[in-house]
């Protein structure tokens, strides 16, 4: 009978071979699930260690591997932005239970000032932690650069700064998605539609106006004076559909980069008396599955998923961390149009 919560010593590998009647380097190599062990020994070694209470000590095991089981999840933004953006929400849950079903503990870090850009370094580069993923979304951001530098396997969430050669990135196909959106507000028969674009110092807002403005022009439509800038906020989106309606109180169509955005793009709306669809036909950037079907009327969105992102790099850092010689590149995934009633 193993030994119980409260005893004073706990089990030993020694302990876990002798119960499973096998010799010690045959427990060790079944914990580390070693190829060379047979299956029958294998479970008897588990068997061993789950009716004695075993756990291997994570932190000798890291002296022998070099590795600590933990991975950075790195957000280059200010931390009252990050924690009211759904998606960044998303971003951090994805990361969490993608590097749980690997056996990874996440380590989150959030970077924003110039002071944590050194900290941020330092810690990455101090062994702390096996790998970094990291969201820099900004053109401007020095994070990146600095983090070419690091000894550890790095992985970009979107573009690194602008940074396009060696390093490893997967992103979602914005300019793609943009024109998604637009062909069905075209198809749908509208004519004069504006645009809602995200901070134009980020590679995903700056893809989506060009997705518009490219699937406008290719309609024979003019793109013209129909696009206001705003900052994936709420009040942002509110206040640049104030200024479209003043310019073009007869646009009839308006692409929103984030769904954010376009919750106060409705409520403007909705203040000028514009009816929704039948007046001007709303289509969004994210489909957040907290907002866009929650909407009044429910937004059409271009879907992207924080999940499939989050386990692509993921799964990309593994391969780095078992040296597999992946030569870094542009993972784009896939976007698709959810159809709902602002459209």
């Amino acid at each position: 009978m193993g030994p119980r919560a409260g005893d004073e010593e706990r089990p030993t590998l020694e302990d876990v071979a002798a119960f499973a009647g096998v010799s010690r380097s045959t427990a060790s190599r079944a914990l580390n699930d070693d190829a060379y062990v047979s299956a029958a020994a294998r479970e008897k070694v588990l068997a061993a260690a789950r009716d004695l209470g075993y756990s291997p000590n994570q932190a000798a095991r890291s002296l022998v591997t070099r590795r600590t089981g933990a991975v950075a999840v790195v957000l280059s933004e200010p931390e009252a932005r990050l924690l009211d953006d759904p998606y960044r929400t998303a971003v951090m849950r994805a990361g969490y239970r993608e590097l749980a079903d690997v056996g990874r503990q996440m380590v989150l870090i959030f970077s924003d000032t110039r002071e944590d850009l050194s900290k941020t370094v330092r810690f990455l580069e101090g062994g702390h932690v096996d790998g970094a993923l990291v969201f820099a979304p900004h053109r401007a951001d020095p994070l990146p650069k600095a983090l070419r530098l690091l000894r550890i396997p790095v992985v970009f969430g979107g573009q690194a700064a602008g940074i396009r050669r060696g390093v490893h990135v997967v992103d979602f196909d914005n300019e793609g998605g943009a024109r998604l959106a637009v062909e069905h507000l075209v198809a749908a028969g509208r004519r004069r539609i504006a645009t809602i674009a995200g901070p134009q110092d980020q590679s995903a807002p700056i893809d989506r106006l060009a997705g518009w403005r490219k699937t406008l022009l290719d309609a024979g439509l003019d793109p013209a004076d129909l696009a206001e800038e705003a900052d994936f906020t709420l009040s942002g989106g509110a206040t640049a559909m104030s200024a479209l309606l003043n310019r073009h109180p007869d646009l009839d169509a308006v692409f929103v980069a984030s769904d954010m955005m376009a919750v106060g793009a409705l409520r403007t709306l909705d203040a000028a008396g514009r009816r929704i669809p039948e007046d001007v036909a709303v289509v969004s950037f994210d489909d957040n599955a907290t907002l866009a079907p929650a909407m009044d009327p429910p937004l059409t969105s271009v879907h992207q998923d924080p999940r499939e992102q989050v386990h692509a790099m993921v799964e990309t850092l593994m391969q780095l961390l078992d040296d597999q010689g992946l030569k870094p590149r542009q993972h784009i995934l896939p976007v698709s149009l959810a159809v709902r009633a602002s459209s």
